[in-house]
């Protein structure tokens, strides 16, 4: 029961993620994709911190390297996924990037902490690697630079360090405290790109109501219940089940923007809810 506890919390928090996309479309048209990421983390970051001082949980003691490493591994997500996503195009960039995230993860945290994840959460993240690249399949190009291939594969590699540098200190740590930790830092990281960055899309209410969805619902909230269910996972399964996240934009797409959705795309949705379903039922090694 708590597995299925802590696999319900990993998907709701992936799914809270797919509301990025969205609500990245229904922000002013001047607002720049870097910018809305450093509000993002800024936003998010502060209520975080603020949540774990007043529970009292964030004056201890922190592993260094652990620490620094889901700070810089915030930060550097966010530069390499949106600069990614410019250059690449938003298909594109997603799918390298989220679609890469579980390979990564399951190589470092067999690595780090010698996980071994097991054959069903290799076919169910074949499946959703499948399924999510059917997804971007319509937006396919040929002819990209070098940098909009790396960059979401950079994203990949940073969102996996942070999840294995966070499930390292979850062993000793709260999970808001974790979250405040990783995202504090990450938003000091960023303090450059926000202080140059135009903010002025900020001050329009549709901005308001952007900053705070992400801010609050997407990262805040999101990333308090991946920790939770995170600590009672091994990291490459929850990176598997953040896969979630494009299968909730390809719906949040089609319901709330109007997208139609192609036959390529209906079935890499159907693999990837499998690929979730058959990790979900399966019992987590200890």
């Amino acid at each position: 029961m708590k597995e299925r506890g802590a696999v319900a919390m990993v998907v709701l928090a992936a799914m809270m993620w797919g509301t990025t996309g969205t609500a990245r479309a229904l922000a002013p048209s001047d607002a720049s994709p870097v910018a809305v990421g450093a509000v993002r983390i800024a936003v998010g970051g502060t209520v975080l911190v603020l949540l774990a001082l007043a529970r009292g949980t964030l004056r201890a003691r922190w592993p260094l390297w652990p620490s620094a490493a889901a700070a810089v591994g915030v930060a550097l997500y966010q530069l390499a996924f949106f600069e990614g996503v410019a250059r690449a195009g938003v298909a594109v960039g997603t799918i390298v990037g989220i679609g890469s995230a579980p390979v990564f993860a399951g190589l470092i945290a067999a690595i780090v902490l010698r996980e071994r994840p097991g054959t069903r959460w290799l076919v169910a993240t074949a499946l959703a690697i499948v399924g999510v690249t059917l997804l971007a399949a319509p937006q396919r190009g040929a002819g990209l630079e070098p940098l909009a291939l790396l960059l979401p594969l950079a994203a990949g590699a940073t969102y996996a360090i942070y999840a294995t540098a966070t499930k390292v200190l979850l062993r000793d740590h709260d999970a808001v405290a974790v979250a405040a930790l990783a995202f504090g830092g990450g938003a000091l990281l960023l303090a450059p790109v926000l202080v140059t960055a135009d903010l002025g899309w900020v001050a329009h209410p549709a901005g308001v109501l952007v900053a705070l969805e992400l801010g609050l619902v997407a990262t805040a909230l999101a990333y308090v219940l991946f920790m939770r269910g995170l600590a009672r996972l091994p990291v490459s399964w929850g990176a598997t089940l953040s896969l979630a996240e494009p299968l909730t934009a390809a719906v949040l797409g089609r319901v709330v923007l109007g997208e139609i959705l192609s036959g390529e795309q209906l079935v890499g949705a159907t693999l990837v809810a499998a690929g979730l379903v058959a990790l979900a039922t399966a019992r987590a090694p200890s």
